[in-house]
């Protein structure tokens, strides 16, 4: 290998992805994996499973880390730090390039001009904030912008100055907008002197009505300023974060800290599978960092990284300004840090002991011998006998995993029994396991949980017993309203439940069953678009669907001529004949 920068790729031996890594010399760092060293046991795994890797040379050590991110995102190796991260931040948004500004909650950073603040955890808290800013400041309430022939509700109540009618100036409104502007920028002591100056000039002048408009208005300044603050940290734009482990899972607590006040926090799991905190900070900061909008100026951790100085770089160079990642040492920097710990430790503790909960309540109700830490369950659908399928659905520590998911397609049952083929497809997926313990099924299941009564639970039983092995088997049984009422035993007895295990075990039903469902729902509609095109060598779906839009169905291609035909694209003299040939047999 060169001793180059770049990405090299792990491979297992289906082909498929299983681990991306960066580094500054390929040589060097890649034959760390194939030494008899002392690896973790996350590592031993990985590494036991490669059966050839690849790798891309780069001209530097930041190209190869964008390479790696975007890798990483499309692959999603199971060994990588994997960021299910869907959410779009809500932001503030003010449009100052308007006549009459507003302000309005928005996911979408655009390079438009606008002022943004944010980002918030959830639009919850940003909407507070505007409604608290719109009820003390008389801006316009609606979105679009219309001139109108009189006012509407808001004005007369005095929640808004009519820029509609012309009630008020460019100036004067633009007046307000700025208040605005430096009370979300944390500006705000010039302006509450300034307010504090009108106030008493107008009681002055014996304008009691605007006096209380104006000291409403710094109260309300005051209220903002105040709420939330949390330090005298007097940098701007920080956001910190913070781990917690457990044995099974890991949890990363980020603080968004603006303008030396929270504005929210966000918080994500990860299944803990020996990775350590430095590693886990790296890959979590490259992920969640790398292609964001808007970025801090400072992101505090508490380990060391050791590319701390090229993913600094890089996401300065995103900014177009300095972001540094630092680790504190003491003072108020370091005692945030402590506290997004703390925080991490906490809502990682709340969510597993719910399901620690659940999960032992589930043991004793089902005579468990052993904590059933890995559960899954199966469904059939079909149609009078017709695109006969199953659904599985795997549930790993009380949580729903839908990348282990799997689809099957009945092979050897024909007409509708379902029994046989719940029987079919727990002696297919059995046998995955048995034949390779590593492969896509992993290991087999700690309890098996059949859509159905006591004539799927038997056919279940009946498929684990062919292989010699014992694996509990229960049935989850549903009302006349079609939702699920009880889990039943071998012996047809409905066991009790507490209504939070019935909810889970609900999901866990609804799960498979929309799994099963969408499956057979795919197939019947590809059996029901099937037609005679089908059979004509060279006829894909792509010139099918071209002649059924062009002709409208097959019985007027049949009658069209060769002519007709090649005005469809793809379709040529040779192709035409040959579709004539077929259909007018």
């Amino acid at each position: 290998m060169p001793n180059k920068p770049g990405v090299y790729i792990m491979h297992d031996k289906t082909g498929k992805i299983i681990y991306v890594g960066k580094a500054i010399s390929l040589k060097n760092r890649v034959r760390q994996y194939f030494r008899k060293n002392n690896k973790t046991k996350r590592i031993e795994n990985m590494v036991s499973l490669v059966d050839y890797f690849e790798y891309i040379v780069t001209d530097n050590e930041a190209e190869a880390l964008i390479l790696e991110c975007n890798l990483i995102k499309k692959n999603m190796p199971k060994f990588n730090v994997l960021l299910k991260d869907d959410k779009t931040y809500p932001y503030i948004k003010i449009n100052v390039k308007a006549d009459y500004p507003d302000m309005y909650i928005t996911r979408r950073i655009l390079n438009d001009g606008a002022k943004y603040f944010g980002p918030y955890a959830n639009s919850g808290s940003a909407r507070e904030m505007i409604d608290f800013i719109k009820d003390k400041f008389k801006i316009r309430q609606c979105r679009s912008f219309k001139y109108k022939d009189r006012p509407c509700l808001n004005y007369h109540i005095k929640k808004c100055l009519a820029p509609c009618m012309g009630y008020v100036s460019k100036e004067e409104y633009k007046k307000q907008i700025d208040e605005i502007i430096a009370i979300l920028d944390g500006k705000t002591e010039k302006l509450q002197k300034q307010l504090e100056e009108e106030m008493l000039e107008a009681s002055k002048k014996m304008e009691f009505e605007k006096a209380a408009y104006l000291r409403d208005k710094k109260v309300a300044i005051e209220r903002i300023s105040a709420k939330q603050k949390v330090s005298n940290i007097s940098e701007n734009d920080i956001d910190v974060i913070g781990i917690a482990k457990s044995d099974f899972r890991i949890c990363v607590e980020i603080f968004f800290i603006r303008k030396s006040k929270m504005i929210g926090r966000e918080h994500y799991f990860f299944e803990n599978n020996g990775i350590e905190d430095k590693e886990m900070l790296s890959e979590f900061i490259k992920q969640y960092y790398m292609n964001r909008p808007i970025l801090p100026n400072k992101i505090m951790i508490r380990e060391e990284i050791d590319d701390k100085e090229i993913i600094s770089q890089l996401l300065s160079e995103q900014a177009e300004r300095k972001v540094e990642i630092k680790t504190p040492q003491k003072g108020e920097k370091l005692r945030l840090v402590e506290m997004a710990e703390n925080n991490a430790q906490i809502t990682l503790t709340n969510k597993e002991e719910d399901k620690y909960s659940l999960l032992k309540e589930l043991k004793e109700v089902l005579k468990l011998d052993k904590m059933p830490r890995k559960i899954e369950c199966y469904d059939i659908s079909n149609i009078s006998g017709t695109n006969m399928v199953a659904g599985m659905c795997v549930m790993q520590d009380g949580v729903i995993k839908k990348n282990l998911a799997r689809r099957f397609r009945i092979k050897t049952v024909q007409g509708q029994d379902d029994p046989k083929c719940m029987n079919e497809v727990i002696t297919r997926r059995i046998k995955h396991s048995l034949d390779n313990p590593k492969g896509g099924f992993g290991e087999l299941p700690d309890v098996i949980f059949v859509d159905g009564g006591i004539t799927q639970i038997n056919a279940a039983i009946e498929a684990v017993r062919s292989y010699k092995i014992e694996i509990p088997i229960f049935g989850m049984v549903k009302n006349d309203k079609h939702r699920t009422r009880a889990l039943m035993d071998k012996n047809r007895q409905e066991l009790e439940i507490s209504n939070e295990l019935l909810n889970l075990i609900t999901n866990f039903q609804d799960s498979v069953h929309d799994i099963a469902i969408g499956y057979h729902k795919k197939l019947r509609d590809k059996s029901m678009v099937k037609s005679e095109l089908d059979d004509i060598p060279g006829i894909g779906d792509k010139k099918k669907r071209l002649l059924l839009k062009e002709f409208g169905s097959v019985s007027k291609i049949a009658s069209s001529s060769v002519d007709e035909l090649t005005k469809v694209k793809g379709i040529n003299k040779k192709i035409a004949n040959k579709i004539l040939e077929n259909l007018n047999k």
